[in-house]
């Protein structure tokens, strides 16, 4: 859906844009293609830049609870430097590198809650104005699926998913959030573990796995959190059982004495969000797909298209009082 605005700083009259992506997921490292599209007011104008801002809905925890809002992570300037004359209409195609850490926003064309936009930021003549924002659809990459698939073929379910304010200590992430994954138990692990936590961070080799498991506690122990970090290649997908593989992972995190005080070396806690395949794919259809159709995690669809849509307009709103 594209989102098309009068640049309001401008005044009536003023140069229109509207910033159309291609169609279709991009994938995080990948490349984002499009073209912002100009239309001269009823004067000449100077375009001094063009930028694209990479923009995402994330939470944030603190002292009196948790509050959420609108993060830019990246910036691309595409074009500036001539002048759109009175009337005139000129196209600029774009094409953007995303950063490998970019969160994954659907899984199998299922829609997962995470919300990222492309915004359009446009200086003319020394007024600056933010002006249409698009919604931004990131699938996973394949050594992401790869490790989900595995989940759904072990057992494990959806639970939700979000993008947390934070660092997650030792790592070598770069942007200022990064992408939870909640998932609750396959039936074999429901006696020691209450769910698990997935974080990718991916980069141009490998992709580093961090997982949280919250453990039940039992008669003679406490439960708590174990963490575990497992790299694998690009490379590497192919001509691996997975399922084996991140079934060992787990294995090892329910066998872990629980570690404490995880969230002030992790990061932040708390999470929202969803994959499948195949295998995930079974999870899916009560998860990621029940997101269109149902509820997900008590999120019911409606809220979340909601919640969607206040993101976007919320964001517009803002910029128009800043301007005013």
């Amino acid at each position: 859906m594209v989102f098309k605005k009068l640049l309001g700083s401008l005044g009536v009259g003023g140069p229109t844009v509207d910033t159309v992506l291609r169609p279709g997921a991009v994938v995080p490292g990948g490349g984002l293609s499009g073209e912002v599209r100009l239309k001269g007011g009823n004067a000449d104008s100077t375009i001094e830049h063009i930028t694209l801002e990479l923009v995402a809905h994330v939470e944030a925890e603190h002292e009196d609870g948790e509050a959420e809002g609108a993060v830019v992570f990246e910036r691309f300037t595409v074009a500036g430097g001539f002048v759109l004359a009175e009337g005139e209409e000129r196209d600029v195609q774009f094409t953007l590198t995303l950063p490998w850490e970019t969160p994954v926003t659907e899984l199998y064309g299922q829609d997962l809650g995470i919300v990222l936009g492309v915004r359009t930021d446009l200086s003319v003549s020394g007024a600056r104005d933010k002006g249409d924002l698009d919604r931004l659809t990131v699938g996973p990459l394949p050594a992401q699926e790869a490790v989900l698939e595995a989940f759904g073929q072990l057992g494990f379910g959806f639970r939700s998913a979000d993008l947390e304010l934070g660092h997650i200590g030792g790592s070598g992430q770069r942007l200022p959030f990064y992408q939870e994954i909640e998932l609750s138990p396959a039936p074999h692990y429901a006696d020691r573990i209450n769910e698990i936590e997935v974080t990718f961070l991916a980069g141009p080799d490998v992709l580093e796995v961090v997982l949280e498991a919250d453990k039940r506690g039992g008669h003679f122990s406490g439960g708590g959190d174990s963490i575990g970090r497992h790299t694998v290649g690009h490379h590497e997908v192919q001509g691996r059982d997975w399922a084996t593989e991140v079934d060992g992972w787990i294995r090892s995190l329910a066998e872990a004495h629980a570690s404490h005080g995880v969230h002030e070396a992790y990061g932040h806690g708390g999470g929202h969000q969803q994959h499948s395949g195949p295998g995930m794919g079974t999870v899916i259809a009560a998860g990621a797909a029940g997101v269109a159709v149902g509820v997900v995690g008590g999120l019911v669809a409606a809220e979340v298209v909601d919640e969607v849509g206040d993101f976007f307009e919320g964001d517009e709103e803002e910029e128009e009082g800043d301007e005013g």
